[in-house]
């Protein structure tokens, strides 16, 4: 039933595929691909999800089978890369990232290149104007990541990163961490090895 679905889905999004396609060749992606999808953020209920995964199937890098993209969640770059099982929740606003398979990111994430899109070193010209660095991010693979947390820096395979989390640095596989900024509280092999004066990461990570 899923694959008749979403072969029904992606017939329906077909002319939208393609005049986003035209479009990024007549004025560049960065000003065709947003609007499309702010647009079909917009659509609800388990349709929107179905009509969501069949258009960037074919208009991102990658969007594997068996992924969940929900109400109010934009993807800013068609770069993007999104593995098989995913779960993106509410409200989520993504960049130029790569997520790998089953990946769970609750509502209210936010997921950006750095923290130096925008030069600040001089102050005769506007923020705006000076050039910044956009940097590689990437979640690994089975990590989740609590609600309203906002990542700029990449996250490794099966983490827990606490709701409402600040990530700036780099975190190792199997991580465990929280806090703004987020530090390392434990790690998922060893439990017992966790801070004892940490908080229970646990009662602060959201899924819904």
């Amino acid at each position: 039933m899923k694959s008749i679905l979403r072969g029904v889905a992606l017939l329906v999004v077909s002319p939208a595929v393609t005049a986003c396609c035209l479009q990024r060749q007549l004025i560049g992606s960065s000003h065709a691909f947003p609007g499309w999808a702010q647009f079909f953020s917009l659509l609800p209920g388990m349709t929107g999800e179905y009509l969501r995964h069949a258009f960037f199937r074919g208009t991102i890098a990658w969007c594997d089978d068996d992924v969940r993209i929900s109400f109010g969640t934009v993807l800013t770059h068609p770069g993007t890369s999104i593995g098989y099982g995913v779960f993106l929740g509410h409200f989520c606003c993504l960049g130029n990232v790569t997520i790998e398979d089953d990946v769970l990111i609750a509502s209210r994430v936010s997921v950006i290149n750095g923290c130096a899109q925008h030069g600040t070193e001089r102050l005769d010209i506007p923020i705006r104007d000076q050039p910044g660095t956009m940097e590689e991010v990437a979640i690994g693979e089975g990590s989740w990541i609590g609600e309203g947390a906002t990542i700029a820096a990449s996250v490794g395979r099966h983490c827990l990163v606490g709701a409402g989390s600040l990530v700036l640095k780099p975190l190792p596989d199997y991580s465990i961490a929280g806090g703004v900024p987020a530090r390392i509280i434990g790690d998922r092999r060893d439990r017992t090895g966790q801070d004892e004066e940490s908080p229970v990461l646990e009662e602060s990570l959201v899924l819904c």
